[in-house]
């Protein structure tokens, strides 16, 4: 299985087109829906998380519940796209009072996509590189679990944090 994303983060919405997925596999986007709560369910530094409430929309390549064996095409619509209709376009002029983003923010992919792509707006780059790009990354791997789980493999997670004092002499909190 593969898939292949695209959207910006403040644009209409985010997809995902999953390939490889084979024939009669049950999905359930009560599943998908449930790991995409889960991802918001973090500590963000912005308010994005309030704005967003993260539904999938499965678009192609499942009818009444089960996978045709063609590809998955999903959606995650940005309700902040209102916000950002002029600014983000697809097509028409710029505005004419238009600021570029023209500092990298370290630690993201900005400054090395505003080299590769010849980039003057690191907004071209950022778009992409963004915490928000993950949720539609979120519900494609939702149907890979979905496989696993037909297949008898259960997926789970947990975090873990360094405790100032020993739980019994265990320096890590137990996944439950």
């Amino acid at each position: 299985m593969e898939y292949v994303s695209a959207g910006e983060s403040h644009g209409p919405a985010l997809t995902a087109i999953v390939t490889g997925v084979p024939a009669g596999l049950s999905i359930s986007e009560k599943n998908i829906n449930s790991d995409l709560a889960r991802r918001q369910g973090g500590y963000g530094r912005g308010g994005r998380q309030k704005i967003e409430k993260d539904r999938v929309q499965v678009l192609s390549g499942v009818r009444f519940g089960k996978t045709l064996g063609s590809p998955v095409c999903l959606s995650i619509k940005n309700d902040d796209w209102e916000n950002w209709t002029d600014r983000m376009a697809v097509f028409g002029d710029e505005p004419t009072d238009l600021v570029r983003e023209v500092t990298p923010r370290p630690g993201h992919a900005d400054l090395l996509g505003v080299l590769k792509n010849d980039q003057t707006d690191c907004r071209n780059i950022l778009e992409r590189s963004s915490a928000r790009e993950t949720a539609i990354r979120v519900a494609a791997s939702g149907i890979a679990r979905e496989f696993l789980a037909d297949v008898g493999v259960e997926v789970y997670s947990c975090r873990f944090h360094r405790r100032r004092r020993y739980d019994r002499g265990r320096p890590y909190a137990r996944c439950g």
